[in-house]
Parts: structure tokens; sequence; C-alpha cells
């Protein structure tokens, strides 16, 4: 048996060129990063503002009060991926039993009890100081323009402030003032501003410094110490609604941003078929891809292909083990990494991959410090009652018609947000290569619309990371102050004989991953393109507790796009997988550039679920 042939067609080119490339979710993004190639901009240059802009143009998915984190490689030091941390803590205050004198046994999915300290503009301002090489002012420019001179709204958007504009009306006036017009949502394409986001940004330009290092500084304190924080602390001592149905104030305080800075850290890595994947630490799921490679890697080329039943399966089954050690033993704190990444735990764990779907969460034996290994109460959706229990899985039905990709009438990929502002699965990303070797993977994501009350002096509400801390004791990502919960961003970096060779990534939750795996089997086992991984039929399994609220899972949960075929989707079934049709294009949101180290070339794809990923460049 061989690996399934690529398709003859995709929906869009492989970009090939030798000046610079940018992938993002959103054209406007895609096309300002690439703007600052054109002019003399680096990698990382471009990649902030660009970053910037999806602030503006993709609020339902990201904002200045979410988090990110990056992997990235300098022409200087090609050979060493680096992960940049902007993932904010736990508040002081947040502690389990504030939460639980609130009558609460999870971390809600929406209001500002959900909230981290915000890191992403900390660590895109850190990025921009130590490898950038613009103004901060002219880094800032796109996205200032489009904050104030304003930009037109997408269908995305607007689907997403529609699914929420009850709760808006009703409990949250300051988004309702932000968003609703005459209690209705804009219209797709209208122009809409966000005037005190541009003046938020406005006061980081000003906040001055010697030199172009200094200024950045300065705007990285202004941000810390300054209108963000003090409004921040001023605007969430008064209870508002939350996804659980009360109402709450949130805990999170000036001093907790203060005291939070972003950081630099080495990667992650492992080596599969002679490529270094990089990743970030167990605070965040990365590992959870390593592992599932290191269990793959031995295996005939025909179990890693995805377009069988086999492969599926193997696949999937492979994919449970690595997520149920996730929900073991990853967390900010002791996680033993070398034993879970180690050849013999993979072949221990590889051994336990049956011809029958399994219905269990089964961690295994890795040892480590504390209350690590301990599994949290495990609930489905059918055992949760109250608002939001049953809405499915991030991006299920999102694309319930099956209609070609380049219709226009196309529903949107993104978001799943219930009535209560429980959002699951909603992120962006943008990938960016310079001619010189540097390259960027970044994930952002947090701070979405209708995560929590919009701050009106700053044009954007908190996150909602705090969800994917548990209020049970003894658990590997236990709420605790100060403790970063476990993220589900995921940006990826594969390197190729100490060179960089592709930046990767995708929205979607708990899916990240494990659509990156799919794109990373295709290419590296099955020699595909990049926009022909991106394009093909995606699937992912549901079988581990959710990492947002309210964090349930499916027990043996598959969902597939239907293109994958009726043959194999019955052969899943025949094995006992429960599974969960998505429609034909539902799944996977990838973006990615490559550079090959051998010529020089570089490549761009991006991905056409929803018509509104872009890749650029030449």
């Amino acid at each position: 048996m061989t690996y399934t042939a690529p398709p003859a067609f995709t929906t869009r080119p492989d970009l090939r060129g030798t000046f610079g490339m940018t992938a993002s979710t959103h054209w406007l993004a895609t096309a300002s990063a690439q703007s600052v190639l054109e002019r003399g901009g680096n990698a990382f240059d471009a990649a902030v503002a660009g970053a910037f802009v999806l602030h503006v143009v993709e609020p339902h998915l990201n904002g200045p009060g979410g988090d990110m984190t990056a992997v990235f490689a300098t022409a200087d030091e090609p050979g060493r991926p680096v992960v940049l941390m902007g993932q904010g803590p736990a508040p002081a205050g947040a502690t389990v039993e504030h939460y639980r004198t609130e009558g609460l046994d999870l971390v809600p999915g929406s209001g500002a009890l959900a909230a981290a300290v915000p890191g992403a503009v900390d660590a895109w301002l850190l990025l921009l100081r130590d490898h950038g090489t613009w103004e901060l002012a002219d880094v800032l420019a796109y996205a200032i323009g489009y904050a104030r001179d304003g930009h037109p709204i997408t269908a995305r958007v607007t689907e997403t402030i529609g699914a929420v504009a009850g709760l808006f009306a009703e409990h949250w006036p300051t988004s309702a003032d932000r968003w609703l017009v005459d209690g209705a949502p804009p219209a797709p394409g209208e122009m809409v501003v966000n005037e005190a986001y541009a003046r938020v940004l406005d006061r980081l330009v000003a906040a001055g410094g010697a030199d172009r290092r200094a200024r950045v500084d300065a705007a990285r304190t202004e941000w810390a110490e300054g209108l963000v924080a003090t409004s921040i602390d001023a605007f969430v001592r008064t209870p508002h609604r939350h996804s659980t149905g009360g109402d709450h104030a949130g805990v999170i305080r000036a001093s907790d941003l203060a005291a939070f800075r972003a950081s630099t850290e080495e990667a992650t890595t492992v080596e599969f078929r002679g490529h270094v994947v990089a990743k970030t630490g167990a605070w965040g799921q990365g590992p959870a891809l390593l592992q599932v490679l290191a269990m793959l890697d031995p295996l005939p080329d025909e179990l890693l292909d995805p377009s069988t039943v086999e492969g599926a399966h193997t696949i999937v089954e492979a994919l449970k083990l690595a997520m149920a050690d996730r929900e073991a033993w990853y967390g900010d704190g002791d996680v033993p990494l070398d034993r879970l990444l180690s050849a013999e735990y993979a072949a221990e764990r590889r051994a336990l991959i049956g011809s029958t779907a399994s219905h269990e969460l089964r961690p295994g034996e890795a040892g480590g410090a504390g209350g690590a290994g301990r599994l949290p109460t495990l609930r489905t959706d059918d055992e949760v009652a109250g608002p939001g229990a049953g809405v499915g899985e991030p991006t299920v039905g999102s694309f319930s018609a099956a209609v070609p990709v380049d219709d226009a009438r196309q529903p949107g990929a993104e978001p799943d947000v219930a009535p209560t502002g429980e959002t699951r699965g909603d992120t962006c990303h943008i990938d960016v290569v310079d001619r010189w070797g540097n390259v960027v993977s970044a994930t952002p994501s947090g701070g979405w619309l209708q995560s929590s009350p919009t701050i009106p002096e700053l044009g954007f509400c908190l996150g909602s990371r705090l969800q994917m801390s548990w209020l049970e004791e003894g658990t590997a990502s236990t709420l605790e102050p100060g403790r970063r919960p476990r993220t589900t961003l995921t940006p990826t970096l594969v390197l190729r004989d100490g060179r960089p060779l592709v930046a990767l990534g995708s929205p979607g939750g708990d899916q990240q991953d494990q659509w990156q795996l799919l794109y990373l089997l295709r290419t590296i086992v099955g020699g595909w393109t990049p926009q022909q991984a991106i394009d093909a039929p995606a699937l992912h399994t549901t079988s581990f507790p959710g990492s947002f609220w309210p964090r349930t899972w499916t027990p043996g949960g598959v969902v597939v796009e239907d293109r994958l075929g009726d043959e194999l989707i019955a052969g899943l079934e025949a094995r006992g997988h429960v599974v969960t049709r998505s429609g034909d294009w539902s799944l996977g949101r990838l973006s990615s550039v490559t550079r090959d180290p051998e010529t020089g070339v570089l490549g761009a794809a991006a991905n056409p679920r929803g018509a509104q990923a872009y890749a650029a460049g030449r």
C-alpha cells in the first residue's frame, strides 16, 4: 500500500518567490505585513504590524486584551527555534476559594472572572524591540489607520455580534454601545471604526524614549502601568453577567498588569522523519503534537495517511493518548517532558493503539511532582445543564452547507458562540518569512468582542483564557494566582538540516495541533505541497475534556469533513468511533510559509474555508 496521491487541483496556488511571504487569517493583515516587507522591514516588523491589524479587523477572534504565542528563528541563528511567550498568568485575586465562594465549580467561559492578565500586546512589543528594525510609530500606523479611519466589517464579525446581541442589549451595555447600531449588528461591508483603540495606540507611540529600543520599552510601560491598566482595574469592579448566568465582579487589578512582562524561551522539539518540529513548553498544548509524532514515527507510511480508514484510525487513537496526557500532566509547573517525549514512552503509548476505537481517557505513567497526573472530573454534554451546554465542539456545523469554496454565500468557519458569550476554538494566525531567512509563526487569540464587556476608554475587552484552568485541587492545571492557564495556542516551526523550513499554524482551540498534524503527515510523509495539505479534508477527535467552558468531552468522538468520503467514514464507525459529520469545508484553517534551505525559495499557502484567509508574496 502506498500513501494517497495528492489532488491535482487546489483551491489556490502554492505561492513561490524569493523576496518575502506572508499568510494570515485576514487579507488586510496579510497585505499590511507584506507592505512592511516591501518597504524594507524584516519578518518581525511585518508580523507585528499585521498582528495589530488583526486586533482591529478580527475582533471576534482576538484582541488587545488577549494573549499570543509564537515560535520564530532569526537569520543569525537559524537552527535555534525560540518561543515568544505572551500568555499572561492568573491575577493575584484569582484563587480557587474566591471562585468557590462565588458559587462556581468551573471558571466561566465569558466575563471578567475568566480573564488572565493580557499578554499579547507586550509580547508583540518585545518581539519588535529585540528583533525588529522599524520604529513603533511606523509599525502601528496600519492598525491606527484601520481603527481611526475604518475598515469594511466582514460577515463573520457581524454574525458573531448577532449571536450575542441579546446579551449585549440586556447585560453588557458598553458592548451594545460599541457594536450595535440601533440595536442590531452592523451590516457586512459597513465601515466600522474604533477611535478608543486608536487613542490607546497613540498613547503607546507618544510614550517617547531616546532611541528605538527605548521607545518600545516606554510603550510597554505605558501599556502595563498607564491608562490600560487603570481602566481595566476600575471597570471590572462592577459586577456583570458571566456565561454561567450569574453576575460577578472581576478580580484583575492594575497591579497584575504592572507585574507581567512577556518573555522568550527555548522551544520544545522532537525529530520526525529527518525534520525537527518546534513547539511551546507544556504550559501550552504544543508538546501533545510532539508526542503524537513520536508515536507515529516508526510506523509504516500507510498508517500515517489520514485519507484511509487504517491511517485515520491510527492517527485518531494516537491523538487520544497524547491529549489524555495533556489533561493529566500539562500545566504551568513541573511537567515531566523528558519522559513524555522519550522514545521509550512513545513505544509504551504506541502499544495501546488497538484495532477498535477507545472510549476511555488513558493518560500514561509519567512521574513528575505534586498532584500532576490527576484527572479532573469528566463530564459529557448530556451531563451538563444550564447555559451553553450542548453547543458542540468548535466549528462543528459552521459549514453545514456543502457549497463550492468560491461561493460567497459559504457560511463562516468562525466562530462558535453561544448566546451567553461562551466561545470555543476562536483564534487567528499569521506567518511571515523574509528574504534574509527570518521566520515567525504566531497565534494571537483571546480578548474576543464576546469575551466580556467592552471597556469604553479602551475600545476592547478582556480575554477568557482562565477558563482553561480547573477549580478542582491537585490537577496539573488547577487555578492558582500567578500561574499561566494551559493555553491552546500552538504555532509550529519545522526545521531541516538546522534551518527553518516551515512556519505553520491554525485557529481552532483544541483542534489546532490535530489539524497541523495532518498537514505535517501529508507534506513530510506524503510529499504533498502546503496548499494541497491545507485544502485536504480534515478530521479531529473530541474524546478528551475540552479546554473551553463547560469542559465536556465525547468518548470515542471523531468529527470529520464529509469530503473524506462515505467509505472512510463508515470504516471509522465500524471500528467504534462516534462520528460527527461537519460538512464538506468545515475543519482545518491552516496557513503556512516556507523556505527551502538549499535554494532560498520562499512559499506561502492559506486556508480557503470561509473565504477570508490570504497568502501573499513575491
